[in-house]
């Protein structure tokens, strides 16, 4: 959990944000980068996703090694920002019925 936030505060400080944020607790980038940034740093990797609206989407990405996981929001502007995180992630099958 600790090199996560390492992570992600590094990457707040060294790349301006691409959106404007509601909360000081918001993480934004590039839809790209935050999508490397996310499997190739952190490991996660997405569970899924879904329409916000026309020109929002939500994703929920997770790590395996410590089941860490994060709520991204994408927009069609081609920026994406972290709205959300935590630990602890216990995922359940979907009744197809």
């Amino acid at each position: 959990m600790i090199n996560r936030v390492v992570v992600i505060v590094a990457m707040c400080l060294s790349l301006p944000p691409l959106a404007q944020a509601h909360m000081t607790d918001v993480s934004c980038d590039d839809s790209g980068r935050m999508t490397r940034m996310l499997t190739d740093v952190l490991g996660a990797e997405r569970l899924g996703m879904g329409l916000r609206d026309p020109e929002t989407m939500l994703e929920v990405w997770v790590t395996r090694r410590n089941s860490d996981w994060l709520i991204v929001q994408s927009y069609a502007n081609g920026t994406s920002c972290i709205i959300a995180m935590g630990d602890h992630w216990q995922g359940s099958q979907a009744n197809p019925a």
